[in-house]
């Protein structure tokens, strides 16, 4: 089981159940949201998007409204396996 780094006192409204679930993945390491800022569109629910890898796992996007917030996932996963695990909580 992994962890979920809180070291931002906002995030974007329900994505901390989302990810609380997400961490429980054997295969996920740590979880940090990082960086809120303005979106151009608007999604109408909470949507988790995986952007780039990084060094140690890859980076996502969430987005709600207009807000979108940096997520960064340290996981062994590739990321197509990243992504089915992430869409089974979009769909929620």
């Amino acid at each position: 089981m992994g962890r979920l780094v809180l070291n931002h006192s906002t995030n974007i409204e329900g994505l901390i159940p989302i990810l609380q679930k997400l961490v429980l993945d054997n295969n996920i390491k740590t979880i940090t949201p990082a960086a809120i800022s303005r979106a151009r569109g608007r999604s109408s629910k909470l949507i988790i998007r995986l952007s780039v890898k990084t060094i140690n796992g890859y980076k996502a996007i969430a987005r709600k409204g207009k807000t979108a917030q940096e997520v960064f996932i340290s996981t062994d996963l590739n990321k197509e396996e990243l992504k089915n695990i992430i869409d089974i909580y979009n769909r929620k």
